[in-house]
């Protein structure tokens, strides 16, 4: 087997509301609305990338640039952590990297399924921009993340950086599509939108399990497999470089296959083998006791690696970003919010979202703030140095000025589209327009739940916010027929 400061979020201007008492309640002594910096050294206002250099002149002092730590869930609900809710899944791992940073109680996917919301993270811009993002999600060879595109791995890299990509990709498939094809030195995983946790059978029956582009046999449970991979990776052993893991479970997408439910493995395995379609959507299957086991699996796995990162001695200056590609499926659970995945009602595009850096920022902090996939890319292009690439402008707005100075958030638009559905957040306002077509305005602060409409009361309103999604559509590619 192969190896291969932030500072203050602003309490002033954080949202005030608590979305679901069992969330708030479970926030124990984290405070309510404000994140604090850990130190008094961050990025001096106006910073743009450089690298090494502009790193240490901005924090006054000789510091290494961060190394980062992205880890992905698929299909892992806004409250499926014990952290933000859960009353029956236990997740004691991803409870204390939240205690130990900050906790985000209104932060957003990219999209609504799995792979326009990775070219979000990986790209910085809205999906529609790319023609491999309108597909929601990629299904064949066809279409997929365009090498030619600059990617928050590329660009990374060539500010110095070691990167890796372990686990799913879900972003086009061989031999046309690749991350080592988009800035990743290193892959290990998955190129599909699902697999068999055992047999590694993919969506059409293919073997699915790679490092690099070559096939990769190993027929044990995906998530110990991974996670092992990534502990490894996290030692120390790049050079010398800062390093970039995108770390992305399939945990818990179906089929929903605990670790050990071989009997269960096998029966799928037989069907696919035998030609029929459709057997990892495993309509038939799971159950909510499996479903816990395999949320609480994720957290063992991650707390793993977590571990292997504080046996390193690289803990304290590697920035650590927890979160979901879109909202949870059958078993998840997600009070208060309405609609699941695939749709852009809160319960299919809010998700879970926790940030640790020891050494910018302070523990038991939670934000309110709204945020979206699409920022963290302009965020981790500006902590490591990193500039965006001039003719692929970045639609989302970096938190590091939030996060490591002490400003407040920028104002703009969080923006969403997919097939019959739009969505904007200003603010607590949210415009949508569903399946049936009818717009719709909701107050989230008041009402989570997009249960209250207020279209026909503040129709000003609702026809600015509907201009602003019609103009920002109008820059995307249209969806082909």
């Amino acid at each position: 087997m192969t190896r291969r400061a932030f500072g203050g979020v602003v309490g002033a201007t954080a949202a005030t509301v608590a979305v679901g008492t069992s969330a708030a309640a479970a926030t124990g002594a984290e405070s309510a609305a404000q994140v604090a910096p850990a130190a008094a050294h961050g990025y001096g206002p106006g910073h743009e990338g450089g690298g090494e250099r502009e790193f240490e002149a901005a924090t006054g002092r000789h510091s290494r640039r961060p190394n980062i730590l992205f880890i992905l869930a698929d299909d892992l609900g806004w409250a499926d952590l014990s952290s933000y809710g859960s009353p029956d899944i236990h997740t004691p791992h991803l409870d204390r990297l939240a205690r130990q940073g900050v906790r985000f109680t209104q932060a957003y996917s990219g999209s609504a399924t799995c792979s326009p919301t990775r070219f979000s993270l990986y790209t910085g811009r809205y999906p529609g921009r790319a023609k491999g993002g309108l597909a929601e999600p990629i299904a064949d060879k066809s279409v997929g993340l365009d090498p030619n595109h600059p990617t928050l791995a590329s660009l990374l890299r060539d500010s110095g950086y070691a990167t890796a990509l372990i686990g799913k990709w879900h972003c086009g498939y061989l031999p046309d599509y690749s991350p080592t094809a988009s800035g990743w030195d290193e892959f290990f995983g998955n190129f599909g939108g699902a697999l068999e946790y055992y047999s590694k059978l993919g969506l059409s029956g293919e073997y699915d399990l790679y490092e690099g582009d070559a096939e990769y046999k190993d027929l044990r449970y995906y998530t110990r497999i991974i996670t092992e991979r990534a502990s490894e990776y996290v030692r120390p052993g790049h050079g010398g470089k800062p390093w970039l893991l995108n770390l992305n479970y399939t945990t818990p997408h179906w089929p929903w296959i605990a670790d050990g439910d071989e009997a269960e493995s096998a029966r799928l395995t037989a069907r696919i083998r035998a030609g029929e379609k459709g057997v990892l959507n495993h309509r038939e299957g799971g159950s909510l006791a499996t479903y816990r086991k395999m949320v609480e699996d994720l957290d063992r796995s991650i707390g793993t690696v977590l571990a292997a990162l504080r046996d390193s001695g690289e803990e304290h200056n590697t920035l650590v970003i927890f979160s979901s590609d879109n909202g949870g499926e059958r078993w998840s659970y997600q009070w208060p919010l309405s609609g699941n995945k695939f749709t852009l009602e809160e319960g299919g595009i809010r998700v879970p979202n926790i940030v640790r850096w020891p050494a910018r920022l302070r523990p038991h902090q939670v934000s309110h703030e709204p945020l979206a996939t699409y920022d963290w890319t302009a965020t981790l292009l500006e902590i490591a140095g990193a500039r965006p690439h001039p003719a692929y402008p970045l639609d989302g707005a970096s938190l590091a000025g939030y996060l490591l100075r002490g400003q407040r958030l920028p104002e703009r638009d969080l923006f969403w589209r997919v097939r019959g559905e739009r969505a904007l957040r200003r603010g607590d306002w949210k415009y949508y327009r569903g399946a049936d077509g009818r717009d719709k305005l909701f107050h989230l602060g008041d009402d989570p739940r997009e249960q209250a409409n207020r279209a026909t009361v503040d129709k000003a309103r609702l026809a600015g916010l509907r201009t602003a999604w019609e103009k920002v559509d109008a820059t995307l590619l249209p969806y082909e027929d």
